[in-house]
């Protein structure tokens, strides 16, 4: 494995676990994990006054902050953390929709042939003819509620044509492969063959397909954040981050800074991470 796949794994096992960490602090735990509050004032607010001590909200690094706090003096590394939850879920369920909806249909498709597939592919590439990303800014702004639950059902429902599209094209290679053909000719039931040798060969290369669309799916749900229409405020998104801290740039270029890098390395993660799964699905593919 390379270097670069190494530091990318790392990145996102780190991602991965400040997130859980971050939802078990504040599901399970009510907050006494050793993590700040991701919407508390901190720098010397006063209860009693309804005041900030030292009249400065924003503040750079220190032992306290390690990435310092935004204009009304949160957090920054506790909301970092606490986005990432967001975007696993969005990524996570997008994909499993797309392998699951999208796998076996496409897989289905590619074995069946026929009116089948004329029809069911051609769905497909109408729902891909329209741009995705306005596409699902319309259904976004059709569902009025704003949650974890209606953005991720919206992005998963709207990954299945990709994932359709490549599951296709790898079982119409797969079905004409030997070991397939030798299975119909002992007298195997399709759906058999189906199951055992097209579908469990499929799924390798969709996986890895499904780590680089996933970079795909943390941009468009920082899009939406940018744009207030995904999860709403005061939850911490990276996308919201961006856009709440771009007000006080000139201030402190920081606050911007930390959570377009947090997005950025995520995604240039996933993209190494699914490129070296993908190389080495073809790999197995072409040994079949």
């Amino acid at each position: 494995m390379p270097l670069r796949v190494k530091f990318a794994s790392l990145w996102l096992f780190l991602i991965v676990f400040g997130a859980i960490y971050a939802k078990l602090d504040t599901g399970l735990f009510d907050g006494k994990l050793p993590l700040q509050n991701p919407n508390y004032q901190t720098n010397g607010f006063d209860v009693t006054t309804g005041t900030f001590g030292t009249g400065t909200p924003i503040e750079s690094m220190s032992g306290a902050h390690w990435l310092g706090t935004d204009a009304i003096a949160r957090d920054t590394f506790a909301r970092i953390v606490h986005g990432g939850w967001v975007s696993l879920i969005v990524v996570v369920v997008s994909a499993a929709c797309g392998v699951i909806v999208g796998g076996l249909l496409g897989s289905l498709v590619g074995f069946v042939r026929g009116r089948v597939e004329t029809v069911i592919m051609a769905s497909v590439d109408v729902i891909l003819a329209f741009p995705a990303l306005v596409l699902l800014l319309a259904l976004v702004s059709i569902f009025e509620v704003r949650n974890l639950f209606v953005i991720s059902a919206v992005i998963g429902v709207l990954s299945i044509p990709a994932y359709t599209r490549v599951a296709r094209a790898n079982s119409l290679a797969i079905s004409s492969r030997e070991f397939v053909t030798a299975a119909r000719a002992i007298g195997t039931k399709p759906s058999r063959i189906l199951m055992r040798e097209v579908i469990p060969n499929v799924m390798p290369t969709l996986l890895s397909y499904a780590m680089v669309a996933a970079a795909f799916v943390v941009v468009v749900e920082g899009s939406l954040s940018f744009l207030g229409l995904s999860v709403q405020l005061p939850t911490a998104t990276w996308g919201n981050m961006i856009n709440q801290a771009r007000r006080d740039i000139k201030i402190n270029v920081a606050q911007v800074l930390w959570p377009s890098l947090a997005l950025s390395v995520t995604v240039l993660s996933l993209n190494q991470v699914g490129d070296f799964f993908q190389q080495r699905s073809a790999v197995r593919g072409s040994s079949l």
